[in-house]
């Protein structure tokens, strides 16, 4: 049975810009706003869209993605025909393929499109949060009778440097790219979200299927570009939020507490879905203080929480303080810690009076393009013992003993990597 349009959601990334959160999982599956993965968004995107076929590309680290997307009950996508599918590289007789590049991965699954002989296909990458009607900008794409068509966001213009833009004429039909200019003459950054024409799609797949690293940007739509297709610019002027790094991580999820947030996850009309394991309620003590936090279903929290997101099953000890920090699930605050602009990943042990993200800033040794914007950051099921004092532009990861810190301290700028090499 043929669908008009499937989605193929390119979820492998290693996120390396997220350091110790990613050393275990695929960036889509790092945990968002205290009870979503990034992954959500673009998901219920979908849904909430009408798309109701959707082939998940995995690659680094699958597993707490493939547990969490499951059979896609949470997003309606159990279904029989169409539903969500998870699609991991090809394990071939003569050689492993690895995906290597956003294009390559796509042409590997030519077989599973086919399946569909849809219209249209959609590519969207897995690490953005937006909300987004994917139908509006299929129905710019046929209006324009558009070969492809990119969605494409206002940046400011000091920004534009960082992105691939796009010039286009005044009907929004693209006529030159230039990825990162120096000196840009647009200010319209490509979303990374393309609307193909299917035959249009299948034809560029397999001419360049020989491209070592084929990707969208750099060899498909300028492929396309070269053979005269029609190609056209799909402004959106939502929120969009990439959160490649750990301050604009840190920054998307402090936005949520806002007294009015920019970005709302409680509309009623466009909800994000989400897989929810835990349903008993919180518990806050009689001596705790909780302000301008978002607190996960499940926690205890007997001490004091403000600014901060905070995912299910967390417990914050007594005389615990908790701030502008984003404490993932499952995590334990053990009495008198002190904790501030930390990022605390799952299944963490903080020890008792324990002083985080304190003193003075310091350039990072592990690697000063990751962990700066002065936070302290801790993998997934790292333990760190009683009494110690960690600064800032920190990295910590496994399961550290008082030894493994020189006078009781990490210093700002400092690591301690136990498990892997996972920096």
């Amino acid at each position: 049975m043929s669908k008009e349009m499937i989605a193929m959601l390119l979820a492998g990334g290693q996120g390396s810009r997220l350091g110790v959160l990613t050393s275990d999982m695929a960036k889509p599956a790092v945990a968002f706003g205290g009870k979503y993965r990034i992954i959500d968004f673009p998901l219920s995107n979908c849904i909430n869209s009408g798309i109701d076929t959707v082939g998940v590309l995995t690659q680094y680290q699958p597993l707490a993605l493939n547990s969490h997307i499951g059979i896609g009950t949470p997003w309606d996508l159990d279904r029989n025909n169409g539903g969500v599918t998870v699609l991991p590289p090809y394990e071939r007789s003569d050689n492993s393929e690895w995906y290597t590049g956003t294009a390559n991965a796509i042409f590997q699954n030519l077989n599973y499109m086919e399946g569909y002989d849809p219209e249209y296909v959609l590519i969207l990458g897995g690490d953005h949060i937006y909300k987004m009607d994917y139908e509006a900008m299929l129905d710019f794409h046929k209006q324009n009778q558009s070969d492809a068509t990119l969605a494409v966001f206002p940046v400011p213009w000091e920004e534009a440097s960082r992105f691939g833009v796009v010039i286009a004429d005044d009907n929004k039909k693209i006529q030159e790219f230039e990825e990162k200019p120096e000196n840009p003459r647009s200010n319209l950054a490509s979303m990374g979200i393309y609307i193909f024409t299917w035959k249009v799609l299948k034809e560029a797949l397999i001419a360049l299927k020989d491209q070592s690293n084929c990707d969208f940007g750099k060899h498909i739509i300028p492929y396309l570009h070269k053979q005269g297709k029609r190609i056209f610019a799909y402004e959106f002027n939502g929120y969009w939020k990439d959160v490649g790094t750990l301050g604009s991580y840190w920054e998307s999820n402090m936005e949520l507490i806002d007294l009015i947030p920019e970005f709302n996850l409680y509309e009623e009309f466009w909800k994000i879905y989400t897989k929810q394991d835990r349903i008993e309620p919180q518990f806050i003590g009689a001596n705790a203080s909780v302000s301008r936090a978002i607190i996960g279903a499940g926690d205890s929290i007997e001490g004091e929480v403000s600014g901060s997101v905070l995912g299910a099953g967390v417990v914050v000890e007594e005389g615990a303080v908790v701030k502008d920090s984003i404490i993932m699930m499952n995590t334990t605050i053990h009495k008198g810690a002190y904790i501030e602009k930390a990022v605390i990943a799952e299944d963490c042990e903080i020890g008792a009076d324990t002083r985080i993200g304190v003193g003075e800033s310091a350039e990072s040794k592990l690697n000063a393009s990751v962990y700066a914007f002065d936070l302290a950051v801790v993998g997934q099921g790292t333990v760190i013992p009683d009494g110690v004092t960690i600064g800032k532009n920190t990295a910590i990861r496994g399961v550290t003993v008082i030894e493994d810190y020189p006078d009781k301290q990490l210093e700002s700028g400092g690591y301690i990597i136990k498990a892997g090499d996972g920096a």
